[in-house]
């Protein structure tokens, strides 16, 4: 079998998500990858992280007390995340990577109907269940799948819908609606059961020139139906710690924490939540943040200089490119994989894209131009 074919089986067996790089690596080394644009982190969080971890863990020998004894439980870690964000613990559910609090959520607190956009995450509407109907809300291919407000909110009333998500920015055309918008929206349907918003990009996004994060967590409080999702993958580069969190009104965290989600959490993902309230590395973090968000936008500017692509305005550290070429998006990624050892997301999948798409990852500078130079190649 081919090396194409044998990524094609690979993608097939990973449903509506991409393959690991480590699964990729195991089942077909033959491939000699370079950059990894496919999944969204920051390169420059991650390496700040793993300094702390060296200092504070492996260089002290603490490493061994981490590993040999359990972490503390949920809501003792809530405590730690709740000086960083400055909201009630109570608030804070813990999760073992933001998919879980998404599951538990849609599994065991929703019903009636839930009200999508897309083209979106996969999991929002994957996850429904029995008693709980996704219903579609088509974004345009001519509005560069911006997501109006206004408009959803007449559609969620003309379709008697209980219960909506929205991901700001969006993934995958990493469109962003600010906080103007999203506090107006809540404002005007505080009737509705449920609202997730899902936060998992917004570091990425900003409204001025001091590129000042943007969020509405400090607003939990005033929305009884207001469920945030914020994931440490994405901001912080550490997917591999499998750890995040979502607020909530404090019933539904207490309902969590009496059925099944006490101990969720290991003992490296709760030294990160100590530190995501440690001020020195927070500072640290925001240099590499704004950092990170300068290059992207270079990046972003230069891929428009490509031919046969159009490039989707974007505020996430990933921009969707639509392929003009008369090239189908899984020959593109294909190419830019094997040829060229560059990885992106093959958009072929993603329900509600009209057209040819792939989803390109900014990364470091020297990566960005790895990834420029294979692309201006793929004729």
């Amino acid at each position: 079998m081919d090396i194409r074919k044998k990524f094609i089986k690979l993608k097939e067996n990973s449903g509506s998500h991409s393959p690991s790089i480590n699964t990729i690596l195991k089942e077909i080394p033959e491939i000699k990858m370079k950059v990894d644009a496919c999944f969204l982190s920051n390169p420059y969080a991650t390496k700040l992280f793993l300094d702390y971890l060296h200092k504070d863990l492996i260089k002290t020998g603490e490493i061994n007390r981490v590993l040999e004894f359990y972490p503390s439980q949920n809501d003792v870690i809530a405590k730690s995340i709740s000086k960083s964000i400055n909201v009630d613990s109570k608030n804070i559910f813990v999760c073992n990577g933001a998919i879980e609090g998404i599951q538990a959520v849609l599994h065991n607190l929703l019903k009636g109907k839930i009200s999508i956009p897309i083209p979106t995450f996969s999991s929002y509407y994957e996850y429904c269940h029995k008693d709980l109907e996704a219903i579609f809300f088509n974004l345009k291919k001519d509005e560069d799948y911006i997501l109006n407000l206004n408009e959803y909110s007449k559609f969620i009333k003309d379709n008697s819908i209980n219960n909506v998500v929205i991901i700001n920015p969006n993934n995958p055309n990493g469109f962003y609606t600010n906080r103007t918008e999203i506090i107006r929206f809540l404002d005007q349907n505080k009737h509705l059961d449920s609202i997730i918003l899902d936060e998992s990009f917004i570091h990425f996004a900003y409204e001025n020139s001091s590129m000042d994060l943007e969020t509405i967590q400090s607003s939990i409080d005033k929305y009884e139906n207001l469920f945030i999702v914020k994931s440490m993958s994405k901001d912080f580069g550490v997917a591999g710690l499998r750890c995040g969190y979502m607020l909530m009104n404090h019933k539904h965290v207490s309902n969590f924490l009496s059925n099944g989600f006490l101990w969720n959490i290991n003992g490296i993902a709760e030294y990160f939540f100590n530190l995501y309230s440690n001020d020195k590395f927070l500072k640290e973090y925001e240099v590499c943040r704004k950092k990170y968000i300068t290059e992207t936008v270079f990046f972003l500017n230069q891929l428009k200089e490509l031919k046969n692509i159009n490039i989707l305005p974007s505020k996430a550290n990933f921009v969707l490119v639509e392929l003009l070429n008369g090239l189908t998006s899984e020959e593109v990624s294909l190419n830019l994989l094997i040829d060229h050892g560059v990885y992106v997301r093959n958009c072929s999948d993603k329900i509600g894209l009209d057209g040819e798409y792939i989803r390109i990852a900014a990364r470091s500078f020297d990566e960005n131009q790895q990834i420029f130079k294979a692309l201006k190649a793929i004729k």
